[in-house]
């Protein structure tokens, strides 16, 4: 697979070759100069070759793509039901901002742009692609249904664009990306763009991407003195900790606008309301919700009423919020790729952004698995103490005392001071006006928040290898509500999770899920991580490399006397 290399940072948007009115679009637009994955892609997407495009998210991929797609198509040439150009976005939200990109740039060409997704009235979609329409965006279930119905044909597509590839695959639409791209003509143009390259992602590329040229945008390297664009931090806390340490890290970071992922809807709620009741504006945004509630949750969110989004990895794909300062991670994501789309959505248009992780003690070989992947270090820092947080409200104590003697109109209030200064030093006086407002301000404290937050001994223990047949002592949940566990010897190089469909509700234990994996699938007891079962489903730390061994095992037998679900966790 031929690599493309990118051209000298001196190349301009004019150099490339562009039509005249997307030119002027993009001058219109404020655009100066291509970002170096624009500068890569545009010119093999202009000359007419497949190109697959590895770069973070954020890096300006949609116009790297669009912009070419634009050049190639002839307004107005598609009859009913046909269109010019297909672009796949695993989310609608994501569909809704690349087809406002699309029509911004090619507004001076007349191009007519369609988005396609579900929970949009179908009978509003029939009608404007009964018209014909130059490109469509779409999420790949909705852009299926159409090709079904037959109101969307794909016999005149020159080009196809798959954005944000690895996210379609983990939402599980490979078989709905098969069909589309076979129903497509084999001489179009094929561009496929992803934060990430797994396997899975080759994959498709040499099944369906014709001698592409490749292009990888590596993270920007710093000059010397420079601070990253997202300063990743990482704190490990028990469980039981997680919402003190939280608090306090928001309180010291003080967030203009941040999102806080978690892990399930359940969570997700519980948190949301955890920290309203601590004073800051936070919304919930998962599965579970509408669209309108969805839409309105955003809409406060983008108009900065409320500070932080709490949400799933789910709900959140695709979206993209202007001067987003912070991310959270309350758990790791299993995932180094989930990872990397989560702190992808801040540090953007040269703004310093922040990534916070928070980590159970057992997760620390997730976070050095997220390490080799990004080739960043993740920094491990302290918790933050009772004195930490008392030093930072003086601050701002300190800060808020400074903007009201810039400000000045000090007048009504001089004659207090002078008569408590006949009385009394001046500098006491001042200091008692400082410990009254200092009060004000802290407000509220609670008792939980004088309570020092207990450091965690990250050194391993040195402890005998079990044998064969050990099971390792039963761990009571720190919370009934996150289920039992069974703590064992962590596995050797990387690890994954896998989610198992049943759990205490069907009388399931860590030794029925030991014994299956080891039965079924031939792997020693001893390679078996940690185990947590959940009301509904158990999740297993395996060794990454025979996670899929493990789950085509499984997928074939009976746990507890029935078939369930098996597949590795997208959490």
């Amino acid at each position: 697979m031929p690599s493309a290399s990118p051209p000298p940072a001196a190349t301009t948007f004019d150099s490339l070759g562009l039509k005249a009115p997307l030119i002027e679009a993009l001058t219109a637009l404020g655009y100066e100069e291509p970002t170096p994955i624009q500068r890569a892609a545009l010119p093999p997407l202009l000359d007419g070759k497949d190109l697959l495009g590895i770069a973070a998210t954020g890096t300006g991929k949609t116009a790297a793509f669009a912009l070419p797609l634009l050049q190639r198509i002839t307004p107005g040439a598609c009859g009913p039901f046909c269109t010019s150009a297909l672009v796949l976005v695993p989310t609608r939200e994501l569909a809704m901002q690349v087809a406002e990109a699309v029509h911004k740039y090619g507004q001076g060409l007349g191009v007519r742009v369609l988005p396609l997704y579900g929970g949009q009235p179908i009978g509003q979609q029939l009608r404007v692609l009964k018209r014909g329409v130059d490109v469509v965006i779409a999420t790949p279930g909705r852009a299926l249904d159409h090709l079904r119905r037959e109101s969307l044909k794909l016999d005149a597509v020159r080009t196809v664009v798959l954005d944000e590839a690895d996210e379609m695959l983990d939402m599980g639409f490979a078989e709905d990306l098969e069909a589309i791209l076979e129903a497509t003509p084999p001489e179009r143009q094929t561009a496929l763009f992803s934060a990430t390259l797994p396997p899975r992602i080759v994959s498709i590329a040499e099944r369906h991407l014709n001698a592409p040229v490749r292009v990888r945008i590596a993270p920007e390297k710093l000059k010397a003195g420079t601070g990253p664009r997202v300063r990743q931090t990482a704190y490990v806390v028990p469980r039981g900790f997680k919402d003190a340490t939280l608090g306090r890290v928001l309180d010291l970071e003080a967030p203009t606008a941040a999102i806080i992922f978690c892990r399930t809807r359940t969570e997700v709620d519980t948190l949301t309301m955890s920290l309203n009741s601590h004073g800051w504006r936070a919304q919930a945004l998962h599965g579970g919700m509408t669209q309108d509630q969805r839409d309105r949750v955003l809409k406060q969110f983008k108009a900065h009423s409320v500070e932080l989004l709490v949400a799933t990895d789910v709900a959140a794909r695709g979206l993209d919020i202007d001067k987003l300062s912070h991310v959270v991670n309350y758990d790791v994501p299993n995932a180094p790729e989930a990872y990397v789309h989560r702190i992808g959505r801040t540090g953007r248009a040269g703004r310093e952004g922040v990534a916070i992780t928070l980590a159970e003690p057992r997760e620390t070989r997730l976070l050095r698995n997220i390490e080799r992947l990004t080739g960043q270090k993740i920094e491990m820092a302290s918790v933050p103490t009772v004195a930490d947080l008392r030093a930072k409200r003086m601050e701002l104590t300190r800060a808020s005392l400074r903007e009201v003697l810039v400000a000045g109109e000090l007048d009504t209030f001089r004659g207090v001071v002078e008569s408590l200064a006949s009385e009394f030093d001046p500098m006491s006086v001042a200091a008692a006006a400082v410990k009254l407002l200092h009060d004000t301000q802290e407000d509220g404290a609670g008792a939980e928040e004088e309570a020092e937050i207990p450091p965690v001994n990250l050194a391993p223990e040195k402890r005998p290898r079990p044998g064969p047949d050990a099971r390792g002592p039963r761990q009571g949940p720190s919370r009934p509500e996150r289920g039992a566990k069974r703590r064992a010897p962590e596995p050797d190089g990387d690890i994954t999770r896998i989610y198992i469909g049943a759990g205490r509700n069907v009388g399931m234990r860590p030794a029925d899920l030991v014994g299956a994996i080891a039965g079924e699938a031939g792997v020693e007891s001893s390679r078996i991580g940690a185990i947590q079962i959940t009301d509904a489903y158990s999740l297993v730390e395996v060794p990454d490399s025979l996670a899929d061994q493990i789950v085509s095992a499984l997928r074939q037998a009976t746990l507890r006397g029935r078939k369930v679900p098996v597949r590795r966790d997208r959490s």
